[in-house]
């Protein structure tokens, strides 16, 4: 008789959180979820991360708000959302209802918590600690609005001046804090929104671009910069995940940008990430988070490895792989 392998174990946790797998949807790519179930079996990800939320609603950005640019794309959508009540009333039910299949436990649901101020972000955690979201991830570093978000995501002091009040506000909740790649000292924030309660890490978000409308000789878009995504910031996500996985060890960090395949993925869990988002290419290729999945399962079945926490590169006195 054929010999019986067993099957991989693909979950992870993640500050305390227990995944089916590391796969997770990044947000502002996904929608809640509904958006993609008739295309693909949303119980079989790990997790989704939702759109951006605020406490208030938001209309979003005018003008134009994608552009496609070589190895990527450029989005100001602007955090368009409903806000964070009409979420947890009308999303956050639908969401919990496809998150499972035939009596199995689906994708954990993660709320991502932007906003303008402090109080804001404030009072929306306290609304969504009260909620049934699995845990928060605290949006420090979108580039597409013109206050709050990144803004506080630059500086290491500023970074805790808001975590601290959304880590006591989130008695009941993991947090989650996602990083900007375009702090000058992205290790600094990092350290100083550990220091303030972050229970994880995600990065990285979009790098701050632009583009010309060559022919009307002007920016394309009205806020000028935007938020460039997608395989050419691959490699410096890759970079900056690995430093911070070294620097930070062993906090659980959370890698993303440029993710469109399993071999992407496999790079970002070698180089100490506890999980993965993918974002943009989920837009060319809704198949894109399954078939990831199933590369992995692959990848740790012919390696004969049987968990995840296999998966990452042993760095311990091995000067070849310091820096």
């Amino acid at each position: 008789m054929p010999k019986q392998h067993t099957p991989p174990d693909l979950s992870v946790t993640l500050a305390g959180l227990r995944l089916k797998n590391p796969v997770i949807a990044a947000s502002g790519t996904f929608g809640y979820g509904r958006e993609y179930a008739p295309i693909i079996d949303i119980s079989r990800l790990g997790g989704i991360c939702t759109k951006g939320l605020t406490l208030n609603p938001r209309p979003g950005n005018n003008g134009i708000r994608i552009w496609e640019t070589p190895a990527g794309m450029l989005n100001s959508i602007g955090l368009e959302n409903p806000g964070i009540p009409a979420f947890i009333e009308n999303e956050l039910p639908q969401m919990r209802m496809l998150a499972f299949k035939e009596g199995a436990a689906g994708p954990a649901i993660i709320a991502n918590l932007s906003g303008s101020t402090v109080e804001e972000y404030t009072e929306g955690a306290v609304l969504l600690n009260a909620s049934s979201v699995d845990m928060v991830e605290l949006n420090i570093s979108c580039p597409n609005v013109k206050a709050g978000g990144m803004m506080f995501g630059l500086d290491p002091e500023t970074a805790a001046s808001v975590v601290t009040p959304v880590r006591r506000a989130l008695n009941a909740k993991p947090l989650m804090v996602k990083l900007s790649p375009n702090a000058p000292d992205i290790i600094a924030v990092a350290r100083a929104c550990v220091n303030a309660g972050a229970d994880a890490l995600s990065l990285v978000n979009t790098f701050k671009a632009m583009a010309i409308d060559i022919q009307n000789r002007r920016p394309v878009f009205d806020n000028v910069s935007a938020g460039l995504s997608g395989p050419a910031i691959k490699p410096i996500a890759l970079r900056m995940v690995w430093e911070l996985c070294e620097e930070l060890k062993p906090v659980p960090v959370v890698g993303m940008g440029g993710i469109a395949c399993a071999d992407d993925a496999l790079e970002f869990l070698a180089a100490g990430a506890a999980a993965v988002q993918v974002g943009s290419a989920t837009f060319a290729r809704p198949q894109t988070m399954p078939e990831i999945i199933e590369g992995i399962e692959t990848y740790m079945h012919r390696r004969g490895f049987t968990s995840i926490e296999e998966i990452p590169i042993r760095r311990i006195n091995n000067p070849a792989l310091k820096g």
